[in-house]
């Protein structure tokens, strides 16, 4: 994790694929889908840009239809036993004019400029890499976009029950 701290400058580099976009697309395949319903939640409640987040397999089921030209979709994809099923979703956006950004931990492959490669671990365990990259773009965005991250509107810091 100190290893994906020190990325602060590719990560801030990124916010300039996204911060004029009016919607982002979070995919994830196995354990890494719930790392991207994480980013998703993260950069809509601090940036206010519309995201969301679906299992890759899923992605012919509706989220490809919303693939256009710079249309943002982030890929989690650690170099696991669904890879290759990655890169080919990873294909068809690129197809489609999407712009790809890729968190992985796969340094040989290369999207244009838009990775994020985290330290390869157990592949149980990379969520714990994947989500930190997940929350620096958001913070970034909502930062470089003057949002007040430690107040979001329209959130409580605490649930309270009636």
């Amino acid at each position: 994790m100190e290893k994906i701290l020190t990325l602060e400058d590719e990560i801030k580099n990124l916010v300039h694929e996204i911060k004029n976009s009016k919607s982002i697309l979070y995919l994830g395949r196995k354990f890494n889908y719930s790392v991207a319903l994480e980013g998703a939640l993260k950069m809509k409640e601090i940036s206010y840009i519309h995201a969301e987040a679906y299992q890759g397999g899923e992605m012919k089921h509706g989220p490809l239809a919303l693939v256009e030209e710079n249309f943002p979709v982030v890929f989690i994809a650690p170099k696991d036993s669904l890879y290759q099923k990655s890169l080919s979703n990873i294909e068809e956006v690129k197809a489609r004019g999407g712009k790809v950004i890729l968190v992985t931990n796969d340094s040989e492959t290369r999207i244009e400029n838009n990775n994020i490669f985290v330290p390869k671990t157990r592949e149980e365990l990379t969520t714990f890499l994947t989500t930190l990259p997940l929350h620096l773009l958001a913070y970034y965005t909502a930062k470089f976009l003057g949002r007040n991250i430690d107040r979001p509107r329209n959130l409580a810091k605490s649930v309270t029950v009636e």
